[in-house]
């Protein structure tokens, strides 16, 4: 049966992996026989992080316009990707009632001022422990800004306190097992939070690794691990490193062997996948499903990721690539070395990748799974009616 769905996301200035999902998942809804009705905010008009923080907490505008929308479609759905700031969880309250709200967790936000559960290039969970914001703010967590971290960490204790989690989202949508483990440990209902991992659609098709080079694409950031993978290069140079992607740590000093790329488009991404020996994911983050994995595995490339977190539930040591100790280069380097010096062995671990992608990542997998989160979702707005009334 064909749905009406709502689809709202808010777009950070940096393009990311969030903008990807929210684009891929409406085209393939559409795709399938629903009608798509697309509300978007972009954050490149905000100049200030303490304005950014506030407007997060309650946009009035937003909510006047997707209430709006709702009363005009009339959607069974109102799938949310990302409110930060922009739409706010106004976004929640205008069409409840009248949709099924469902909200993709794509970040670490409602745990964490700053999204990543990391500070200072270490994983750090200690609002969660405390079960307060107020470490993110000492530590400013957001921006590096002791009052934008305040903003934040204001939205996020106030909803709280109105239950907006507990009571308004009907349907929590978490990438891995570990990240819904990591919301349920920070208070979100377990019984509504679902496990959906990210597709790569359209399948880029296998490649043959016939580059001859190591891999990493994503945001140069410390969190992302780029200190880790710098130092590992250092006892590698006989070994190329292309570098795809763009951040703070772009200009670093890197070693003999490494080239970067700077960003590259999807279809120069996809190539550089398919004919890459080992893609790496050197994260000292927890990441809450790390896209590029998948991408790889579509590839049919094996990954070197860090042992950590969601990276360690999709990455199986030996079968389609290889773990390491998070944040030990010589780890990281001796995993590349072995990857490069047993090229029969890493055959068998592209067709393992590949499989990896077939059996659980493809675009129909992803729909069927979309479809039965939905029908959850309907079913638990229709049952909170019934108790409300």
């Amino acid at each position: 049966m064909a749905l009406t769905i709502l689809s709202v996301h808010n777009y950070y200035k940096q393009p990311g992996g969030e903008d990807e999902v929210f684009r891929g998942e409406t085209a393939l809804l559409e795709s399938h026989g629903n009608a798509v009705i697309r509300y978007e905010e972009r954050n490149d008009r905000i100049q200030s992080g303490i304005l950014s923080g506030l407007m997060a907490t309650w946009n009035q505008g937003s909510y006047g316009r997707l209430r709006g929308l709702a009363q005009l479609h009339k959607p069974q759905i109102a799938h949310f990707y990302n409110t930060f700031p922009l739409i706010s969880p106004a976004g929640f309250y205008a069409v409840r009632g009248q949709a099924a709200v469902v909200q993709k967790l794509s970040n670490f936000r409602l745990l964490c001022p700053g999204a990543t559960l990391a500070r200072n290039g270490n994983v750090c969970e200690e609002c969660i422990e405390r079960k307060s914001f107020l470490p993110a703010v000492r530590h400013r967590c957001y921006r590096n800004s002791r009052p934008a971290t305040a903003a934040v960490a204001l939205m996020l204790s106030a909803h709280r306190g109105a239950h907006t989690w507990d009571r308004v989202v009907d349907v929590y949508v978490a990438h891995t097992e570990f990240a819904r483990g990591k919301f349920i440990e920070g208070g979100l209902p377990g019984e509504r939070i679902a496990v959906k991992p990210h597709m790569i659609w359209p399948d880029p098709g296998q490649g043959t690794g016939r580059g001859d080079y190591a891999l990493f694409v994503g945001r140069l950031s410390e969190e992302k691990g780029i200190h880790t993978l710098a130092e590992a290069w250092r006892g590698l140079a006989d070994i190329p490193l292309l570098i795809a992607g763009d951040g703070p740590l772009a200009d670093k000093d890197w070693p003999p062997g490494v080239t970067w790329l700077g960003d590259q488009s999807r279809e120069s991404v996809n190539s550089l996948m398919k004919d890459a020996r080992v893609v790496i994911v050197p994260s000292v983050c927890f990441e809450i499903g790390p896209l590029t994995v998948l991408e790889a595995f579509a590839a049919g490339t094996p990954v070197i990721a860090s042992d950590l977190g969601s990276m360690a539930e999709r990455v199986a040591h030996g079968r389609n690539g290889f773990l390491f100790r998070p944040g030990d280069s010589e780890d990281l380097a001796r995993q590349v070395r072995w990857a490069f010096e047993h090229p029969e062995e890493m055959r068998e671990m592209r067709a393992n990748a590949r499989r990896e992608y077939e059996e659980k990542y493809t675009a129909e997998r992803s729909y069927r799974a979309l479809m039965a989160i939905y029908e959850m979702a309907i079913e638990n707005s229709q049952r909170r009616l019934r108790e409300a009334s």
